[in-house]
C-alpha cells in the first residue's frame, strides 16, 4: 500500500510487532500499512465519524485483515481497553486535541502498557509537547516534512523512565548555533528540541511563515487604541525577534 510522505513517516515511528491503535483512523490506511509491513502484529483502527468508519472496515476488509484489524467506532481512546496496545498513533488533528484525547485516556487508565506515542499534530504542536512534558512522556524525536504545499511535524514520545534522555535534559536551557541563540524551555517547547537541533529547509520555512502571521498580528494590533492591545503587541514584537534570531543563526549547509 503507498501511504502519502506524512503517513509514511508516521509509520516509521511504530516500533516492529507493535499492537497498534490509530486513533482517528479516517479508511485505515495507516493500520493495514503497518500490519502489511510487519510494524504491526495486529492493530485498532479507531474513528468517531460513521462515514471514514465505513470506510475503515471496507479497507480492512479488502486487505483481508479483518482478523488482525480491529475497526471500532468510539470517541479518541474509548476504543481501547488498558493495556490492549502498546503503541498509539494519533494524526490530522490540532495539538490541543490531540492533547485532550491523551489526558481523557490517561485518566482512564487507556494509555496503561503502551510505550510508545506517535503523534502528527497539525497545529498547536507547543501545546502537546507541554502535555507530554507535564503528563510523564518524553520526546525522542521530532520529524518536520512538507507535502502538497502543507508542513507537518511529527512527534514521537516514550514513558519517562524508557528514554536515554530525561525531561530535564531535554528542556534544560541551552546555547546551539556556536553560541549564538540562547534558549530556555519556552523556545524548546515553541520550536521543537530535537528540531532546533536539527534543523533543516522546512523548518526554516515553517517559522518564516509564523513571522509573517505575527506581523499580520502586529498590524491589527496597531489599529485598536485599547491599553490590553499594547501589551499584547510588545509579546508579539518579543515573539518575532527570538524567531528571528533562530532563523538568522540556521546553518547555511542545512537549508
Amino acid at each position: 500500500m503507498k501511504l502519502s510522505d506524512r503517513l509514511q513517516l508516521l509509520l516509521e515511528q511504530v516500533p516492529e510487532g507493535s499492537r497498534l491503535a490509530d486513533i482517528g483512523s479516517d479508511h485505515a490506511l495507516l493500520p493495514v500499512a503497518a500490519v502489511q509491513s510487519g510494524r504491526a502484529a495486529s492493530a485498532i483502527a479507531g474513528e468517531v465519524n460513521a462515514g471514514p468508519y465505513e470506510a475503515a472496515i471496507r479497507g480492512v476488509a479488502e486487505a483481508g485483515l479483518s482478523s488482525r484489524i480491529a475497526v471500532r467506532r468510539g470517541d479518541g481512546l474509548e476504543v481501547l481497553e488498558p493495556g490492549e496496545a502498546d503503541c498509539i498513533t494519533i494524526a490530522g488533528m490540532g495539538g490541543s486535541l490531540i492533547a485532550a484525547i491523551l489526558e481523557r485516556g490517561q485518566k482512564l487508565g487507556k494509555l496503561a502498557g503502551v510505550m510508545t506515542l506517535a503523534l502528527q499534530p497539525n497545529v498547536g504542536e507547543d501545546i502537546l509537547r507541554r502535555w507530554l512534558l507535564g503528563s510523564g512522556w518524553v520526546l525522542t524525536a521530532e520529524h518536520i516534512l512538507e507535502e502538497d504545499g502543507k508542513i507537518y511535524e511529527i512527534l514521537t514520545a516514550v514513558p519517562e523512565g524508557e528514554a536515554a534522555r530525561t525531561n530535564e535534559e531535554l528542556y534544560s536551557s541551552r546555547t546551539l548555533f556556536g553560541g549564538k541563540v540562547e534558549c530556555d524551555q519556552n523556545l524548546l517547547l515553541q520550536m521543537g528540541p530535537w528540531l532546533l537541533q536539527s534543523p533543516n529547509r522546512v523548518f526554516a520555512a515553517k517559522w518564516q511563515g509564523e513571522i509573517s502571521k505575527l506581523e499580520g498580528i502586529l498590524a491589527a494590533l496597531a489599529r485598536s487604541e485599547l491599553e490590553a492591545a499594547e501589551e499584547k503587541r510588545s509579546k508579539v514584537m518579543l515573539q518575532i525577534k527570538r524567531i528571528r534570531e533562530v532563523l538568522e543563526c540556521l546553518p547555511k549547509d542545512r537549508l
